[in-house]
This record gives structure tokens, C-alpha cells and sequence, in this order.
């Protein structure tokens, strides 16, 4: 219900404007004549937008779930948790011979790349062949887990034996030309 013109106040008689809820004189609300909030045409038109907001919402969803799932059965998770994983290699060609670093050698490397052991040997070796091409020299590939220096369960490629730490650093420049993100790495038992 709405208030006409010239409604008044059912205890004082008060003139009330047009959608007035309470009585300025008395305080009284009046009774039934008019609720908060907005009008119930502006409530259900709310309504709808929610109703039509949710209902893309739930189709975007279900999009993204079919685009996502595509069908395929997922690919099991393989995580490498330190020591030695048993990985076949395959064997490096006699004409390629990489550079080895026994384990009763210590000094300072520059690591090209550390590729975990689960994913198999190749991509560290041929990281190396690829460095070797690009000019480096002494390049080979090591098992990270067999030097107590280096963190456990990768294949590194490296380039270079150096005694100091200020050797390796001088050369860094050039094996980050042939590999962006080489680094400095101290190899002992």
C-alpha cells in the first residue's frame, strides 16, 4: 500500500508526505503502509540480474571444467625425494666424450643447468653437446647426489674445473652467453 496525499497519523492526526514510515510529531510507525528497502518492482528486477549473474557463472564453470579436462587421462606425478634414482641412460657417442668430476676432486664449477634425475640423463647431456658447440670447453655432466656440496637428485651439466671461486666467476660471462642462467657452484665430497 502506498500513503496519498493528505494521509494523517492514526494517533495524533498529523499530516504524513507521501511514503512517510513514521510520524514526526509522535514517533508512530505507522501500520502496513510502508516497508524499508525498496520497492518490491525494484526487489524482483535485483532478483533477476542475480538469478542471470549466477546462471553465467555456473556455465563459465562448467566451460572452464570441460576445457580443463579435455578428455585425457592425467599423466602420473613422479617426485624425486633425494638420493640416487635408479635412471637408464643412454650412452654418450665416442666422438663426444664429456668431461667427468670424480669425487676426489674439489673445486668451483659453472653449472649450465641442473635437470632432475627423474627426468632422465639426455636433457643435461645434451645441454652439454650444446654448450660444447657454443665454445665452451671441460663441459660434462654430474650427479648431483654423489657430492655432498651440491643439493641431492639432479643431473648437472657444468663447464670448467677451477680451484677458486674468483676463477670460475672470471669465465662466468662467457658460459652465460652460451647459457642464460649458468651459476657459480662449489663441487665437494
Amino acid at each position: 500500500m502506498s500513503a496519498t496525499a493528505g494521509a494523517a497519523c492514526a494517533r495524533c492526526g498529523t499530516a504524513l508526505a507521501r511514503g512517510q514510515e513514521y510520524c514526526l510529531h509522535c514517533g508512530l510507525r505507522q501500520p502496513g503502509r510502508w516497508r524499508v528497502g525498496p520497492p518490491p518492482t525494484e526487489r524482483r528486477e535485483l532478483r533477476i540480474r542475480v538469478a542471470g549473474l549466477a546462471a553465467v557463472a555456473v556455465a563459465g564453470a562448467a566451460v572452464a571444467i570441460a576445457v580443463a579436462s579435455n578428455g585425457s587421462e592425467s599423466e602420473p606425478v613422479v617426485t624425486a625425494i633425494g638420493g640416487s634414482a635408479t635412471v637408464p641412460s643412454t650412452p654418450v657417442e665416442p666422438d663426444a666424450a664429456l668431461a667427468q668430476w670424480s669425487r676426489a676432486e674439489r673445486g668451483w664449477t659453472i653449472v649450465l643447468v641442473s635437470v632432475p634425475k627423474t627426468r632422465g640423463r639426455d636433457e643435461a647431456v645434451a645441454v652439454a653437446q650444446q654448450g660444447r658447440a657454443r665454445g665452451l670447453r671441460q663441459v660434462g655432466v654430474l650427479d648431483s647426489s654423489t657430492f655432498a656440496s651440491l643439493r641431492p637428485g639432479y643431473w648437472m651439466t657444468f663447464t670448467g674445473k677451477y680451484e677458486t671461486e674468483a676463477e670460475a666467476t672470471s669465465v662466468l660471462r662467457k658460459a652465460r652467453a652460451a647459457v642464460k642462467g649458468a651459476r657459480v657452484a662449489q663441487v665437494s665430497s
